[in-house]
């Protein structure tokens, strides 16, 4: 029994070492398949779980260039962000310069992702999954706003010489912005500079009729300089000739005519030769002054195209912004038309809903007015008389208003006495009168209803004795 017990444990026990091996050796291919190195032209991003900074702050990502590191399994994941330049061409067209005067800059821009580690950070972060076409595009972008920014804040005259100066301030403004995306700047090569007005081919025009005239003048000093040299040459050789002569002369009496001769024919060469040295130094120098007199006049020339250039370009531009101004002006002034025209329509609208349901509140009232009149008298009928007995007294107005204001100056009636019927001339006449108005009993006739006995006796009698017939 205690032998079995002992096999048993032996047994358990190698089961058990089995797993720990087991164990140990996937915890091995894990750590291996998960150890990943990052090529020299990439960068390596971590995302998903990171560990957190030292400040305690959290990272949306971990960044590596070179080296390797190991990608907790499950938690975390990893991909490449690619170091490749690219090469980005920006033709600029018709940027404005700090003169008003617009010119074309092509370049080229060759940018890539930084390896610095902030800058890494953001390319992480706004880079990751693009390809490289797209991020070609976004730098393409902040590339132009930035040339334009930089070119409006320098001359022309700046951006043609000072190239250094030129080059330096993209330099600054692109990196900047370009940091923020995660890329830097590797070179700028501005390939040409024109302008659509001809400015910079005037100044090069300048610059060379300058350099031209100031290589005349330097020939011309030259020549100055050599024929006053051969000039004191020849004096002083005939200076030395002469001292010879004159000892000669010491020593020869019986020469003294020749040598006096010889001299005179001496001053005569010397006078001629001071003549042509004078006039050859006079038509140098005029020619000097001709050839600078002619640059001056192509420089005047150039400036004064550059000037017209300048005042037309100035006088284009205040056209077309007085020219947007009134466009502007007109577009308010129209779009303020139309809004009051909308109120005023609003406010009519408004007006007449508001008359209309004030009128149909007035009939609805009216209409439950007649429906309670008719349940209270019990028939239309009944209604009806109820409402004429209601406004007689304005019927009897009205028949009285239509004689109050008649104006009778004078009225002769002669009255013999009592007619056949019982009646005076004078009651015939006032019964004339009062006939010629529209009877009461007419009115209540026409609405279907018949005189009340206590205003008509006798057609109330009338009615009766027809209603037995």
């Amino acid at each position: 029994m205690n032998n079995l017990l002992a096999s048993m444990g032996v047994t358990i026990g190698i089961i058990v070492s089995v797993v720990v091996v087991l164990v140990l050796i996937m915890i091995g291919l894990v750590v291996l398949t998960r150890y990943k190195k990052c090529p020299s032209d990439k960068i390596m991003v971590i995302y998903g779980k990171i560990s957190p900074n030292k400040d305690g702050t959290y990272r949306s990502a971990k960044c590596i260039h070179g080296g390797a590191a190991l990608v907790m399994p499950f938690v975390q994941s990893y991909t490449y962000l690619d170091l490749t330049p690219l090469s980005i061409a920006v033709d600029l067209k018709s940027a404005l310069s700090k003169q008003n005067i617009r010119i074309d800059v092509p370049s080229i821009f060759t940018v890539g992702i930084s390896t610095d580690p902030s800058v890494m950070q953001n390319a992480a972060e706004r880079l990751l999954g693009l390809q490289l076409k797209q991020i070609s595009d976004l730098a393409k972008d902040i590339i132009f706003g930035q040339l334009r920014l930089v070119i409006a804040t320098m001359d022309i005259e700046e951006i043609n010489t000072d190239r250094d100066k030129f080059l330096e301030a993209i330099s600054r403004n692109v990196e900047g912005e370009l940091k923020k995306l995660g890329l830097r700047l590797i070179n700028v090569n501005v390939t040409d500079i024109s302008d659509e007005s001809g400015y910079i081919i005037a100044l090069g025009k300048e610059a060379a009729a300058k350099a031209i005239n100031d290589a005349k003048i330097s020939v011309a000093e030259e020549n100055r300089k050599g024929a006053i040299g051969e000039a004191n040459a020849q004096m002083q050789q005939r200076i030395n000739v002469a001292d010879a002569e004159s000892k000669a002369i010491e020593g020869e009496n019986k020469a003294k005519a020749d040598i006096a001769q010889s001299k005179a024919l001496l001053r005569q060469k010397e006078a001629e030769a001071m003549k042509l040295a004078v006039a050859a130094e006079n038509v140098q120098a005029a020619k000097a002054k001709e050839e600078s007199y002619a640059a001056e006049k192509e420089a005047e020339i150039a400036r004064a195209s550059r000037e017209k250039a300048t005042k037309e370009a100035d006088i284009i531009v205040a056209s077309e912004i007085e020219k947007r101004k009134i466009e502007i002006q007109a577009d308010a002034e129209a779009e303020n038309i139309r809004r009051r025209a909308k109120g005023e329509a609003d406010a009519i609208y408004a007006k007449m809903e508001a008359e209309a349901r004030g009128l149909y509140e007035t009939l609805s009232k009216q209409a439950e007015g007649m429906d309670k009149l008719v349940q209270a008298a019990g028939t239309s009928d009944e209604a009806v008389r109820l409402m004429i007995a209601d406004k007689l007294e304005q019927l009897v107005a009205t028949q009285v208003e239509a004689v109050k204001n008649l104006k009778i100056d004078k009225i002769t009636v002669w009255d013999n006495g009592a007619n056949a019927d019982g009646k005076t001339a004078t009651a015939n006449f006032m019964s004339g009168m009062m006939k010629s108005l529209p009877p009461l009993d007419d009115l209540y006739s026409m609405a279907g209803l018949k005189m009340p006995k206590i205003i008509a006796p006798e057609k109330a009698e009338d009615a009766k004795t027809e209603t037995k017939k």
